[in-house]
C-alpha cells in the first residue's frame, strides 16, 4: 500500500455559519437581564429591540435609552468598572460597557419615565451595565459580549470593528 492510499481522505469542515441578528439579540438580551444590577437605580428591567434589528432598547427604573446600533463604532468599545455610589446610598460597582457614535450620528436617546427627553446622558456615547459582583470570575463574559455587540453592530449597518494597527 503506498503513503497515498494510508492516508484518510479529509474531510472540509462545514463553514462556520454566522449568528443572526436575532440570535445576537437573543444573547445580548439574555446577559443584560441576568447580569443586572439591582440596586433599584441601575437595574435593566427590559430589553428590546425594534424590527430593523438597528435600536436596542434598554429600559430601567428611571426611565429608557434608546441605542441607536446603526450608529456605533465597533472600535470604540471598552469596559471599566464604575462605583455607582453617590450621596445618599453605597452601591454594589457595576461593569460599565462603552461604546462611541460614528463623527456626525447620536448613539443613544434617553427619556425620563414620563418619555420626556433626558438630556443629561452624552448623545454620542452608549453604556450599558451589568452588575460586576453577578458576572462569573473566569467566565470570559466581557470578551463573550464585546463579540457579539460588535457583530449586531456591524449587522445593523454601524462602523465594523477594522484592525488599525496591524
Amino acid at each position: 500500500m503506498s503513503a497515498a492510499q494510508a492516508k484518510p481522505a479529509h474531510k472540509k469542515s462545514a463553514p462556520v455559519k454566522e449568528p443572526t441578528s436575532a440570535e445576537l439579540f437573543a444573547y445580548l438580551r439574555g446577559a443584560l437581564l441576568q447580569y443586572s444590577a439591582d440596586d433599584g437605580v441601575n437595574d435593566n428591567l427590559e430589553v428590546s429591540i425594534d424590527p430593523t434589528a438597528t435600536v436596542l432598547t434598554i429600559k430601567q427604573p428611571d426611565g429608557h435609552c434608546d441605542i441607536f446600533l446603526n450608529a456605533l463604532d465597533a472600535n470604540t468599545i471598552s469596559w471599566d468598572v464604575y462605583d455607582a455610589t453617590d450621596s445618599m446610598q453605597t452601591r454594589a460597582p457595576l461593569a460599565r460597557l462603552n461604546v462611541v457614535s460614528v463623527a456626525g450620528k447620536k448613539a443613544r436617546t434617553c427619556y425620563d419615565p414620563e418619555n420626556n427627553i433626558d438630556p443629561a446622558p452624552l448623545p454620542t456615547r452608549a453604556r450599558i451595565l451589568f452588575s460586576w459582583e453577578k458576572i462569573p470570575e473566569g467566565s470570559g463574559f466581557q470578551s463573550k459580549f464585546t463579540k457579539a455587540f460588535k457583530k449586531l453592530i456591524t449587522q445593523s449597518g454601524g462602523a465594523a470593528e477594522a484592525s488599525l494597527f496591524k
